[in-house]
C-alpha cells in the first residue's frame, strides 16, 4: 500500500498539540496515539445517512481536519499512518478481525485498519480508531505481558494465525481483534472499507456509534446512550431525549461539526426513538 504526501500536516500536528514535526522515536508515538484519540473522534456519521465513506488522503483531510468530523479505523488510522511515515516513522497498514462479544476463535472479516510501526527493530501496532476500546498508547508484538496505556492495560498474545489483542476490562480480559502482518494493497483497503460502509450486515450501516478518550475517561455513544467510562468505578450512563440534545452531544462532547444534511435530525429522532441495546 503507498501513501501519498499530507497537504495539510502542520494543521495536523497543531490539532496534536505539536508546533513542529516531532522525531520518529517512541516517545513521540506514545504522546501520539491519545492526544489523537482526545482530538479526533471515532464516529459514524457518515454510515448512519447512508453516505459514501472515501479513504483518499484529499477526502480525509478535507472531513477530519477542515470540515470538523471524526471517522473509523479505514479513516482515522489512514490519515494517521500517512502522518507516521511522513514523520519518517517506519510504519505501514495491516488489518484484524473483529471479535467483540464473539469467541476467541471466532473467524470474521478483517473489518479494522490499524498501523504497524517498527521502532529500533521492535514491532509495536499503533491504532486510533478502534472505537471505545481503541488502545491509547502503542503495544509491543514481542511479549505477551499486559502493557499499561493511559487507560487500561492490554496484551497481545500469540495466536495459531498471529496475534491476538485483549484488553483489561473490569478485571476481566476481553478479546478485542486477532490479526497477522500480511501486507495489505490498496484494494484490500477498498474491499473493508466497502463492507463495513455498505454491507446491510455490517454495523455500522445505518448506525451511530461515537467515542472520544480524555484524562481518564472514555465517552461511548451508541445510537442515544451516553456512557461515561472510568477505570475502578461504575460507568455513567443516560439517555439523550431529543435532536437539539443529541446534536449538543456531538458538538461539545466529541467535538463534532455535524454535517449539513437534511437527513441528519430524522436520522438522530429515530435514534431517540428505538429502544436502548
Amino acid at each position: 500500500m503507498t501513501e501519498s504526501t499530507l497537504a495539510d500536516s502542520a494543521i495536523y500536528l497543531r490539532r496534536l498539540g505539536f508546533a513542529a514535526p516531532p522525531p520518529p522515536t517512541l516517545d513521540t508515538l506514545r504522546q501520539l496515539q491519545p492526544r489523537h484519540t482526545a482530538a479526533f473522534a471515532f464516529e459514524s456519521l457518515s454510515t448512519l445517512l447512508h453516505r459514501p465513506v472515501p479513504i483518499d488522503l484529499p477526502s480525509l483531510e478535507r472531513k477530519i481536519l477542515h470540515d470538523g468530523r471524526g471517522g473509523y479505523c479505514f479513516e482515522l488510522n489512514r490519515l494517521y499512518l500517512a502522518l507516521l511515515r511522513q514523520l519518517g516513522f517506519e510504519a505501514r497498514g495491516i488489518t484484524a478481525r473483529v471479535l467483540l462479544g464473539r469467541p476467541e476463535d471466532a473467524w470474521t472479516a478483517r473489518t479494522h485498519f490499524q498501523a504497524l510501526v517498527t521502532i529500533d527493530g521492535v514491532p509495536l501496532i499503533s491504532d486510533v480508531g478502534f472505537g471505545g476500546m481503541t488502545p491509547t498508547g502503542p503495544l509491543r508484538l514481542d511479549t505477551d505481558e499486559p502493557q499499561p496505556t493511559p487507560h487500561e492495560p492490554f496484551r497481545v498474545s500469540p495466536h495459531r494465525d498471529g496475534f491476538l489483542l485483549r484488553a483489561e476490562v473490569a478485571g476481566e480480559w476481553r478479546a478485542l481483534y486477532h490479526f497477522d502482518l500480511q501486507r495489505q494493497g490498496e484494494i484490500d483497503l477498498e474491499v473493508g472499507n466497502w463492507y463495513v460502509s455498505t454491507h446491510p450486515r455490517s454495523p455500522f450501516v445505518g448506525a451511530l456509534m461515537a467515542s472520544r478518550t480524555g484524562d481518564g475517561f472514555r465517552l461511548a455513544l451508541d445510537g442515544a446512550s451516553l456512557a461515561v467510562h472510568r477505570p475502578g468505578v461504575p460507568s455513567e450512563r443516560r439517555r439523550i431525549a431529543d435532536v437539539d440534545a443529541f446534536l449538543r452531544v456531538l458538538q461539545d462532547d466529541f467535538g463534532i461539526c455535524p454535517p449539513d444534511d437534511p437527513a441528519l435530525r430524522t436520522a438522530l429522532a429515530r435514534l431517540i426513538d428505538e429502544p436502548a441495546r
